[in-house]
């Protein structure tokens, strides 16, 4: 725990030695791939120098974007890593459990088809509670499709970062039980998230012998293939 707390004075000394701008995307990058640094962490920070230099409200647009992008970026290595993690177990492991590559991949595909996936992805990657690194994990895990999760990270992000800047901005100190109110609910959804993607996967072994995995998905969500 020590350990996580030196990271984070690290992360806000580094802040003031740095241009804004550099420390809003570095910043963002490394609080995604870092999972246990608390989110509204780096923005939050932002926002109070922003405060402190002067800056005008509409500078944290600039700036909640500079985030975003290195946001997409943390956010695309914890994709690549559950991708390849999910390629690893289920090459060695997958008879043994029920559960191929190929069924894991074809529920990704199924839930990211239109452009209804992107806004719902999106509005996930927004709530200011949302365990970011998670969802990261959990959309390589199922293998999103780029198109859905490229955008939909940047643009929920974006959102995401004007609501932290803004309390940054505005003096945290008048907002310091609600963000470590949204670090606790932070905490309880990763865990959440975590029992609900174990019983994903016991599902899937449950359903292994009885019919096709998509298309229990595709009842389940009411798409039809088209």
């Amino acid at each position: 725990m020590s350990a996580f707390s030196n990271v984070e004075s690290i992360i806000v000394e580094y802040a003031t030695k740095v241009p804004l701008e550099l420390f809003s995307f570095a910043g963002s990058l490394v609080e995604e791939i870092i999972a246990p640094i608390p989110s509204p962490l780096v923005m939050t920070t932002v926002g109070s120098i922003a405060a402190l230099q002067s800056k005008p409200v509409a500078f944290l647009l600039v700036l909640s974007i500079l985030g975003a992008l290195g946001k997409v970026i943390g956010a695309s290595v914890l994709y690549l890593l559950a991708d390849k993690a999910e390629d690893l177990v289920l090459g060695k492991l997958g008879r043994i459990i029920g559960v191929s590559h190929k069924e894991v991949e074809s529920v990704g595909k199924h839930l990211s088809n239109t452009w209804k996936d992107v806004v719902v992805l999106a509005f996930i990657r927004s709530l200011p509670f949302m365990p970011s690194s998670l969802v990261s994990v959990s959309c390589g895990l199922l293998k999103i499709r780029w198109r859905v999760f490229l955008p939909a990270t940047f643009i929920g992000t974006i959102v995401r970062d004007v609501i932290f800047l803004y309390f940054g901005f505005v003096g945290i100190n008048t907002f310091t039980s609600t963000l470590q109110g949204i670090d606790t609910l932070e905490t309880l959804l990763k865990i959440l998230m975590l029992a609900v993607m174990s019983g994903f996967f016991a599902y899937m072994y449950y359903k292994r012998g009885k019919g096709d995995l998509v298309e229990t998905i595709r009842s389940k969500f009411g798409k039809k293939k088209k």
